[in-house]
């Protein structure tokens, strides 16, 4: 790639919401580039829309009843071999009950333990349907043998039984010189980064960037809202509070919006413009490749959504249905031609 200088604005994109050096348990996750070439290359995995990876903390388990259920549910009854440091490897369901027998235990001698402290933290790494399952099992390995390595006793099994080839990490909450396993936000984020780095050394195209990177201005609705609002729609259910206080700050005039929204749409249109102000760059270039690259940006602006919170789609809708409202009033107070 040519010597262009990254844009501020892609580098504020860049930066996760978190601070990744605020992270607690992660020290040094595998191996990362240099700053400058791996914002270049992120530049263009973003505006080639390479897959994100999902790295979510499923659970905690509670005691060796729960531990137990839990490791035949990811092992499937057995089926399923699952793998730990080492290449360690535990086949049915003899080996897995062992296996829960010997954390707890190890959990019961812990000194001045919680009568409630979790005995394992439950993790699901997953990419996009279509992805090499080995590649995402030979990824995950990795990742938790940087992350974790011999620290916090861990397990992992791969499922293929949906369409996301997806692993289920089990990591023991107390770790083998007594310090106790408490993730902050900054470690996710951390992980994240830590297995998509693990990917792409596998030649699996992969990133861990921030919603604004991809000009995503709204956060994915969860489950409970998700539910609450199908049974409203249904009819079966109230308006969740959520969307109702969501109409109601819609209704807001534009002047008295919120600072967020403001800070959100003017960081929105910084990012943007760097994305653009870097194809100009490339498509001045000589070569053939930096203005392939160029086009390839230029094309991810144009499919960019607008920038629009949750509450500005509310306040869009609401404006559409009064506008349809005062058709069909006119349509109806019309006179008829005689």
């Amino acid at each position: 790639m040519s010597d262009f200088r990254t844009p501020i604005g892609f580098e504020e994109a860049l930066r996760p919401p978190v601070d990744v050096r605020r992270a607690r348990v992660t020290c040094g996750v595998l191996g990362r580039p240099s700053a400058g070439e791996g914002s270049r290359a992120q530049l263009m995995r973003v505006a080639r829309r390479v897959p994100e990876v999902m790295v979510k903390i499923t659970g905690r388990t509670r005691d060796a009843g729960h531990l137990q259920r839990h490791l035949d549910y990811i092992s499937r009854n057995g089926k399923l071999v699952l793998e730990g440091p080492d290449g360690e490897r535990l086949e049915g369901r003899a080996a897995v009950r062992i296996l829960a027998e010997d954390w707890t235990a190890e959990l019961a001698a812990e000194p001045g333990r919680r009568r409630d402290a979790p005995v394992s933290l439950s993790l699901v790494l997953s990419m996009p349907a279509g992805t090499d399952p080995i590649r995402v099992r030979d990824s995950a390995r990795a990742f938790a043998q940087a992350t974790f390595g011999e620290r916090f006793p861990w397990v992992f099994a791969l499922h293929t039984d949906d369409r996301h080839p997806h692993v289920h990490l089990t990591v023991r909450m107390l770790g083998r010189k007594g310090e106790r396993l408490n993730p902050r936000k900054a470690d996710l984020q951390a992980w994240r980064e830590g297995f998509a780095w693990a990917l792409r050394a596998r030649g699996v195209e992969a990133e861990a960037t921030p919603r604004r990177a991809r000009g995503v201005t709204k956060k994915a609705e969860r489950l409970p809202v998700r539910k609450l609002r199908e049974r409203f729609v249904a009819g079966t259910g109230p308006v969740p509070r959520v969307l109702a206080a969501a109409a109601e700050e819609a209704a807001v005039r534009e002047e008295k919006a919120p600072a967020w929204r403001r800070a959100l749409r003017e960081r929105q249109l910084r990012i943007r413009w760097a994305f653009v102000a870097e194809s100009l760059s490339l498509g001045r270039s000589d070569r053939a490749q930096d203005r392939a690259r160029a086009a390839t940006i230029e094309q991810f602006v144009r499919s960019l959504p607008p920038v629009e919170t949750r509450r500005d789609e509310i306040a869009r809708r609401l404006d559409e249905a009064r506008r349809r409202d005062d058709d069909d009033r006119m349509l109806v107070d019309r006179p008829r031609r005689r």
